[in-house]
């Protein structure tokens, strides 16, 4: 049985296939769309189009199933079937080996397929391995740029990741990268996304440097959603603030001084480091 079939019958989170697979078709393609951080107002109208005209969408469930489920209540119908290969934190329910395997075996059978990531394909997105894996079996791929999280989340907080005389830089990092080499002080911006289940050891990493422990922090939970939380502190008191307020993934962690531009800050004062003077 093929890998398309397998996930088809799992339900009841996957629609049913409007049609066979039928391999004796011209091949299809692929298109890899961004579907930003989860607010279907945040999807480009390029990606928009591409959701149209598919014959399969392949979701992922970070920001992707939320922009489907929006497009639906606002009376977007996708003729699509949907096939939901979301990864929980710790669980991976369809292998990245099977994802890109069902991708090829899709459009190899004519389909038109769009493979709907959660933020931008390209930023810890596994979009050029998927886009490889697929033009390797001599299937076309077009990217569709997509908000990152890493941006917009903290936008939604009111925090920019560069501001004039504040910090001119910023690094984005997983919590699976090596935070010791994370460049710069206070005035360089780190982002770090899926990084709450290792924030107790980040934010002592980052302390022990010339950031120091009291550099401001913030985290922003469920940005875009109905969760929406912030929480400031500094890398001397975040893990505790985190740990004490239960925040949960998804969230993204923001480090340095642009924190203190953030309207949150200053009624997180005296945890936070507050710049008054850029904070109106």
């Amino acid at each position: 049985m093929s890998i398309a079939a397998d996930l088809i019958e799992a339900g009841p989170d996957v629609a049913e296939p409007r049609q066979e697979p039928d391999a004796s078709r011209a091949p299809g393609r692929v298109t890899l769309v961004g579907a930003g951080p989860g607010d279907a107002g945040l999807l480009t109208l390029r990606g928009l189009r591409a959701l149209e005209r598919a014959d399969v969408i392949v979701a992922d469930r970070l920001g992707a199933r939320a922009v489907l489920a929006q497009l639906a209540a606002e009376g977007i119908v996708l003729a699509a079937e949907i096939i939901d290969v979301g990864k929980l934190p710790g669980l991976h329910r369809v292998p990245q080996d099977d994802i890109n395997a069902l991708l090829v075996e899709l459009a190899s059978a004519g389909r038109n397929v769009v493979r709907l990531k959660g933020g931008d394909p390209f930023v810890f997105g596994r979009g050029r391995e998927e886009q490889l894996h697929c033009e390797a079996a001599g299937i076309v791929v077009d990217v569709v740029a997509g908000v990152t999280s890493a941006v917009s989340v903290p936008a939604v907080a009111g925090i920019p990741l560069t501001h004039r005389g504040v910090a001119a830089g910023f690094t984005v990092v997983s919590a699976h990268d090596q935070i010791e080499e994370v460049p710069g002080g206070t005035d360089h911006t780190v982002v770090m996304l899926m990084g709450i289940g290792t924030l107790a050891h980040s934010a002592h990493v980052l302390a022990a440097g010339d950031r120091g422990a009291d550099c401001p922090v913030a985290i922003v939970e469920d940005g875009f959603g109905p969760g929406e939380r912030v929480t400031i502190g500094t890398l001397a008191t975040i893990a505790h603030l985190a740990a004490a307020q239960s925040v949960r993934s998804p969230a993204v962690v923001v480090v340095g001084d642009v924190v203190s531009l953030s309207p949150h800050a200053a009624a997180a004062a005296p945890d936070a480091r507050v710049l008054p003077s850029l904070v109106s």
